[in-house]
């Protein structure tokens, strides 16, 4: 055979292999309107090629041979979507699928299969997931919500809208940072707080504990809590109302319309709150006796002090918030595309310092809020994978606290007169003005299905004035806060998604402007920082039900307006603060198990926080008021486990408990000192060591009738007694402490018409017992509410 024979007979038999070797790939994402359907199965009909989609929505199927396909996605809880491609010789077909929830399977999620907040908890990051849509009915905040949850302690100072310290693993204040759908709460104002929210405007929330993910682009050394709302393309409402205890009542409103022929969308939200808070006072000391005209007590003489039960007669509450955002969704340029504008405002009185024994009968806070937003997300921009999200914002919020009666007042209300006001000092109408400025871009690309890179920059600038408006109408040296974060992560998913790497760096920088009193003049001083933060978080599927995880990060957080200026209320400014750091680790495991229809979830986990230049609110005798300090260094150990049980749609019960150890590690307070601080490997005062949560549920449909459904749910919290003040002052008959705890919750509610119709009954602490929290402030007793809520979508 010529030459030339054999060769045309090797380019003829090459022929087929040379069009097997022309294979493509389809991907793209999967959502429910602009939220990635993470778990969600893709299949082509007919063939062994599928895959599933990643946290991010994100799919891709590779050695596809040219032709044409029925590609199938289907995950529990949504309608199957499928869509007939046409794949060309070496194609990269890209193919977004839109699906839409089925509520017939949404039902027997809890079943068979894995929820939303299922899928997040077992991320590679620590993260508590919490599922908000079953206390939609209640009358709770998000606060009261994730205080059931593990690792996670709130204190609060009384009753509603009460100052709150939010604690996760130890860490505990500025150190957690709070965001609403990635953005920051205090960007929308000072109402925007988890004790103002209502359950109804958020879907779920997600708790990153010590180790925080770049696109949150925050310095949040502690952790951070994202509030995740509605996300979906769709026409809703949700409107509520309740009324209890105390005169408290609490309204809140939240809605979407669409034109699904212009894209055209208008989404609003709103709450209103308020209380008296005239809940009883147990064994408190008040004045008898003396010579009184109407409240005052002109004379003391014969007067003696004596203990006894009173209500609270100066701590009423009023917040209000009103959002509206107008733009478009799913045009060739963008995906999301608002502009936003808000207003918020409260005013409340303020009974006690940060102890008791300190009390006020005419202080007052008023607060407004102005801000306006834009917010533009485009999913592959310019090319498949590249998607970038962007948020903008300019606010400003007022305060003015008046304390101008030189008052000593008691808790029966009556009073003395004293040389100085309630608060100490001269009188005032003390104005704090806060313009700030705040913008965020993240962008993320997906290389492939194994590798994605993020890459996150955030800058906020503040300008905070401070000023007596009885002495002047400006601030002559306002402070400044400038923070820039810049985050790159880099994402690996491999061995089908069994194994997940994300590796993480940031870039802190810090301008700041104070004054300062230096040889009783004040000082303007200027100060910059700059350092680099560092991390990893991975997990590894053992088996698809049994998965262990592990976390690190070396992470800084820059001090906050408050901290540095103060609050006007019970927090002194301190300019000296430093910026704090920390190392933090996370080991944890998680286990699935399905018997037929019942389900049980177990996770366990270690932290360790290893924190210095520690920012910590230590109580000032002399000026009783509340100050923050750098305690050089912390370090915190802990455990934490939950047990979680459902079955069916029935019955459901989780269990959990956190032992977290917070030590003083500062040996020596001065350079070359050789004596131990006093305090040195004292537990951290004022905060919890030991706590637990129990939940039980049981509800059932068609009860009362066709689309109904009834449902008894009971809560309990324990607290372990932990000290006030360190354990290292006084002796041990007189240390202060707060005693353990034991509160019990309780409520039953009725739906109607498939949950448009809804009513609740609720009891809080139902034993009546005492109950303390932040500093051995007593919170409310027994309490009852009734709440009204229609929803339709």
């Amino acid at each position: 055979m010529s030459y030339r024979k054999k060769l045309l007979l090797f380019l003829l038999s090459a022929i087929p292999f040379c069009s097997f070797a022309q294979t493509s790939s389809v991907s793209g994402t999967v959502k429910d309107g602009n939220e990635a359907v993470a778990g969600a199965s893709v299949l082509l009909k007919g063939t062994k090629i599928g895959t599933t989609a990643n946290e991010r929505g994100y799919y891709e199927l590779d050695k596809v041979i040219p032709g044409s396909y029925t590609l199938v996605i289907s995950y529990l809880g949504y309608h199957t979507e499928s869509r007939v491609i046409t794949v060309k010789a070496n194609q990269k077909l890209q193919v977004d699928v839109a699906v839409k929830k089925d509520q017939q399977q949404l039902n027997d999620v809890a079943i068979s299969g894995k929820t939303k907040t299922q899928e997040i908890k077992e991320s590679n990051f620590s993260v508590n997931a919490v599922d908000t849509k079953k206390f939609a009915n209640t009358t709770s905040d998000l606060n009261q919500i994730l205080n059931r949850t593990t690792g996670i302690r709130i204190r609060e100072q009384g009753g509603l809208g009460s100052d709150f310290k939010f604690s996760i693993n130890g860490l505990s204040g500025k150190q957690v940072k709070f965001f609403i759908d990635g953005i920051p709460l205090e960007v929308l104002g000072s109402a925007m707080s988890l004790n103002n929210i209502p359950v109804n405007l958020a879907e779920r929330m997600e708790v990153y504990k010590g180790v925080v993910p770049v696109q949150l682009g925050a310095d949040a050394m502690g952790g951070a809590v994202n509030v995740v709302t509605n996300q979906k393309v769709s026409n809703y409402l949700d409107v509520s109302s309740s009324y209890g205890s105390f005169n408290t009542s609490r309204s809140a409103l939240t809605g979407q319309f669409v034109d699904k022929k212009t894209g055209l969308t208008l989404k609003a939200s709103s709450f209103f709150n308020y209380s008296d808070n005239n809940y009883k006072m147990k064994d408190v000391e008040i004045l008898e006796g003396g010579t009184r005209v109407g409240n005052e007590i002109t004379d003391l003489n014969g007067a003696n002090f004596t203990t006894t039960d009173v209500k609270r007669f100066h701590d009423h509450y009023k917040s209000a918030m009103g959002q509206i955002e107008a733009g478009v969704t799913n045009k060739k340029y963008a995906d999301v595309l608002f502009a936003g504008f808000g207003y918020n405002e409260g005013r409340q009185d303020l009974q006690t310092g940060f102890d008791q024994s300190i009390v006020y009968g005419r202080v007052q806070r008023k607060s407004k809020a102005l801000n306006g937003s834009v917010r533009y997300k485009k999913d592959n921009l310019f090319t498949q994978g590249l998607n970038l999200s962007v948020f903008a914002a300019r606010s400003k919020d007022t305060y003015t606290t008046t304390d101008t009666l030189f008052r000593q007042y008691y808790w029966d209300g009556s009073w003395t007169t004293k040389g100085y006001s309630e608060m100490g000092g001269i009188k005032t109408v003390a104005k704090i003005m806060r313009p700030r400025t705040y913008a965020m871009g993240n962008l993320s690309y997906v290389i492939n299905k194994e590798h994605s890179l993020n890459l996150n920059y955030t800058i906020d600038h503040l300008r905070n004035q401070t000023y007596n408006e009885l002495l002047t109408d400006h601030d002559d040296m306002p402070g400044l806060l400038n923070k820039r974060i810049l985050g790159f992560a880099y994402q690996q998913d491999l061995f089908d998604q069994k194994l997940v790497n994300t590796a993480f760096v940031k870039y802190y920088n810090l301008g700041l402007e104070r004054s300062k009193l230096v040889d009783n003049v004040n000082t303007l001083r200027d100060t910059t920082f700059s350092n680099y933060g560092y991390g990893i978080a991975s997990r590894y599927k053992i088996f698809p039900q049994f998965g262990v995880k592990a976390s690190y990060e070396h992470a800084y957080r820059l001090q906050e307006a408050e901290e540095m200026f103060g609050d006007g209320l019970n927090l002194q400014a301190n300019p000296d603060l430093k910026p704090e750091r920390s190392e933090n680790f996370n080991l944890g495991a998680y286990y699935n198990l399905k018997l037929d229809k019942h389900v049980f979830f177990i996770e366990a986990s270690g932290f360790y926080r290893n924190a210095k230049d520690f920012i910590f609110v230590v109580p000032d005798q002399r000026s009783k008021l509340l100050k923050n300090d750098n305690k050089s260094n912390v370090r915190v150990t802990g455990l934490e486990a939950e047990l979680r049980y459902n079955y069916a749609n029935l019955l459901s019960f989780s269990i959990n408990g956190t032992y977290q150890n917070a030590i003083n590690t500062t040996r020596f307070v001065q350079e070359g000192s050789v004596n131990d601080e006093a305090t040195y490997m004292n537990k951290i005062p004022n905060q919890p060591w030991l706590f637990g949560n129990l939940d039980f549920s049981i509800g059932k449909d068609n009860v009362l009738g066709k689309d109904t459904r009834l449902q008894f749910n009971w809560f309990t919290q324990y607290v372990q007694w932990f000290y006030v003040t360190w354990e290292a002052y006084g002796n041990a008959n007189g240390k202060s402490d707060v005693p353990t705890q034991y509160v019990h919750n309780a409520s039953l509610s009725y739906s109607m018409a498939k949950g448009k119709y809804n009513i609740s009954a609720e009891c809080r602490n139902l034993t009546d017992n005492l109950a303390y929290d932040n500093f051995r402030l007593q919170k409310p007793g027994r309490s009852a509410s009734v709440k009204f809520r229609y929803f339709i979508q």
